[in-house]
């Protein structure tokens, strides 16, 4: 047997697919071109006209360097802030994004991220047609390098608020709400396992008992790698970092629902999907609450019905699917609101004809511009989150040794299972033996240490930890963009 199989072709092939074919279409380039609408600032004549004003005469230009600063305080002139200033509109092109801050990141980040997606579907397909036991799924890879990828995205945007002496604010609430979720994380892991049900015990037990005997097997004289205090200490500073993390696209997302729910008013079935994508984060965080959900679906039985609702396999397929549905919600949703923060162009503009005194023309054209300038930044803001909750589940799924087809039933899966057992097997020559049986060797060996018992525990918890921390930061920013601001 091959030690990767039809999932290396398939790698191959979305790999060339990925460099050759994306430079001349991107599905992250054509999202953001479709149906967006971008506000353009108003030019220097538009302004004197409205106002009402009229430009110096013109002078003769002094020399280079010496006369700079002084051209350009006579092209700056101050107006009204009261200004009745329509702006112009314009469909968002290709040829726009270039310039946009953060769109290599968006456009690698997106287009990575699809083909990771039809490299794991190609592979569960060919996995669930013919079960392979020594394979290495290549498909995890892709999955890592997406949650790598995110990762390294938030930590880049988060760092910008730690640059600079302006965004002191910005800095203070990204380390508040860290050292929250650091003491929410603890009181979370301290908790019985009878109702959150992660399985960190039996992860750590797992973890500890193989590592244990895999150092004696090497010569080494250890009773574990780590304590239990140092192993929840370690995912409680992850869950920390994550809230610091989802602070800021927690709240940019809150101010985006808020101001779609607003543009929306008029149709109702959009406003209802509006208010599902929001609050459905509350159910992926109750299937993790044994009282609540598994007790009611697995064990309690209802007037009318001969069994139970679902069985505990069909109970972990429906919590993971919960949030790949989720994800793909919030996802075609994602043009909606992209062009509700858009329109924060307008509404800046209407906000400050409230106001009293004058701007400076360059000062106005700024406040406008910045708003599509950010958009890659907004998108990632929102992306970022979707892609780490829906990966993290995908690797969840595989490594924590769950299946898509508990709801077909035991006895078709056997069917399945025995028409595939009858393909023959490919037969290698000599040196591709010996090698598969090598590198066979060590796969076992690094199997008896990383069991899908421990990928559950700790994956199952990262899972639940992702979506509670982004409905939670979100909620706050709904509430404070709502009564507060």
């Amino acid at each position: 047997m091959a030690i990767f199989g039809v999932q290396l072709v398939v790698t191959m092939v979305m790999a060339s697919v990925l460099q050759k074919i994306s430079a001349h279409f991107s599905v992250a380039r054509w999202l953001l071109s479709y149906r967006l609408i971008r506000y353009l600032h108003p030019s220097d004549e538009e302004l004197l006209i409205v106002a009402g004003l009229q430009r110096n005469p013109d002078k003769p230009k002094g020399k280079k360097g010496k006369n700079r600063k002084e051209d350009k305080d006579e092209s700056e002139f101050m107006v009204p802030k009261n200004l009745e200033l329509q702006l112009d509109v314009a469909a968002v092109q290709p040829s726009d994004m270039i310039q946009l801050h953060y769109y290599s990141e968006y456009q690698w980040l997106l287009d990575f991220s699809i083909c990771a997606l039809i490299v794991y579907t190609i592979t569960e397909v060919y996995y669930y047609l013919i079960p392979a036991k020594d394979e290495v799924n290549l498909s995890v890879l892709w999955c890592m390098l997406v949650v790598g990828f995110a990762a390294k995205i938030l930590l880049s945007l988060t760092a910008l608020y730690f640059k600079g002496e302006e965004a002191v604010g910005e800095r203070s609430l990204c380390l508040t709400a860290g050292f929250l979720f650091f003491f929410l994380a603890m009181i979370v892991l301290i908790a019985d396992e009878n109702f959150l049900e992660f399985g960190l015990e039996p992860a750590y037990s797992s973890f500890n008992a193989s590592a244990h005997s895999f150092l004696m097997d090497q010569g080494l004289d250890s009773s574990g790698p780590a304590s239990k205090l140092m192993f929840k200490l370690s995912l409680a500073v992850w869950c920390g970092m994550i809230g610091s993390f989802f602070t800021f696209p927690g709240l940019r997302f809150a101010r985006m629902h808020k101001d779609a729910l607003k543009y929306c008013a008029e149709r109702p079935f959009l406003k209802t999907l509006l208010h599902i994508s929001f609050i459905s984060p509350v159910f992926v965080v109750l299937m993790w609450v044994k009282p609540v959900t598994r007790h009611y679906f697995t064990e309690k039985t209802w007037p009318g019905v001969p069994n139970v609702l679902m069985t505990p396999d069909m109970f972990d397929t429906t919590r993971l699917v919960l949030i790949v549905a989720i994800v793909t919600i919030r996802f075609i949703l994602m043009p909606h609101y992209l062009q509700s923060y858009l329109n924060m162009a307008p509404e800046k503009l209407r906000n400050l004809r409230k106001e009293a005194g004058r701007i400076s023309n360059v000062e106005l054209q700024k406040m406008i511009a910045r708003v599509f300038y950010y958009l890659c930044v907004v998108t990632l803001q929102y992306l970022t989150p979707l892609m780490l909750c829906l990966f993290s589940t995908l690797l969840l799924k595989t490594l924590g040794d769950y299946t898509w087809s508990s709801y077909i039933g035991a006895e078709a899966s056997e069917e399945i299972v025995n028409a595939t057992a009858k393909i023959p097997p490919l037969h290698a020559s000599n040196d591709i033996w010996e090698a598969n049986q090598q590198f066979s060797l060590t796969l076992i060996g690094l199997k008896k240490v990383f069991t899908p018992v421990l990928y559950r525990g700790i994956l199952g918890f990262m899972t639940w930890w992702l979506c509670a921390v982004w409905f939670s930061t979100s909620a706050i920013g709904l509430v404070y963009y709502s009564y507060g601001a």
